[in-house]
């Protein structure tokens, strides 16, 4: 049986229409999820990492705990959200692709922020007071700090990759797992092995398992340029 289904599982990644437009689906919302997330969280990782204020630690503290925030708690919270008794119900994006979006912003954000602020908080004191030596205002030596800590802040895009694309239970809370609209490859795995088929459910799991093994070697690429810099 499982000789059988891996054997189903590469026709399909070699003729199956249907998983490529999962996986293209996957790819499309997760993306899209973690370019936002990078857009927001890096420059209020740069503020936070750089700025001394009242609230600092209980801030970073709060960060840090939305990091291991669990993904149905993110569902549950988008779901409220935009259901038709939320304060965002008017706009009927509940069960879409959007929806599924702001789902996994919410998982994301906090990670790729959290990372960010560590990675700015270890930049060396010595170049920023370096660069304020020689006249650079508060923007440049920002400059100057996300050009320290650039690989760092591209782990943080991985990771957070990593993590949204991963998960199932915000986008099957939000998202409904619709066929040929909303399935993403981890619902539609839990999809197929609950109907005991898994030839596509196998298919997708080799994807996913690339794309982690993909991952993982570029961070642990990046950690090596980074000790060896």
């Amino acid at each position: 049986m499982i000789r059988e289904s891996l054997s189903q599982a590469a026709d399909l990644l070699f003729t199956g229409g249907e998983v490529w437009s999962i996986i293209l689906r996957s790819l499309i919302v997760s993306g899209t999820a973690v370019l936002l997330a990078t857009v927001v969280s890096i420059p209020l990782g740069l503020i936070i990492g750089l700025s001394r204020f009242t609230g600092r630690g209980p801030l970073v503290a709060v960060i840090n705990t939305g990091m291991a925030l669990p993904p149905v708690v993110a569902g549950l919270l988008v779901f409220l959200l935009l259901s038709r008794s939320g304060p965002l119900g008017s706009l009927g994006l509940l069960y879409t692709k959007q929806a599924m979006v702001v789902a996994q912003l919410v998982l994301a954000i906090p990670l790729v922020l959290g990372i960010t602020i560590s990675a700015i908080k270890n930049v060396p004191q010595q170049a920023l007071l370096q660069a304020r030596s020689l006249g650079a205002n508060r923007l440049q030596t920002a400059m100057v700090a996300l050009r320290e800590a650039r690989l760092m802040l591209l782990v943080a895009i991985i990771a957070g990759m990593g993590r949204v694309i991963a998960e199932v239970g915000a986008v099957m809370m939000v998202g409904g797992n619709i066929r040929g609209e909303t399935q993403v490859m981890t619902t539609a795995i839990m999809e197929e092995v609950r109907k005991g088929e898994f030839a596509l459910g196998l298919a997708l799991g080799m994807i996913l398992l690339v794309i982690a093994f993909t991952a993982n070697g570029v961070m642990a690429r990046i950690e090596r340029q980074a000790m060896g810099a």
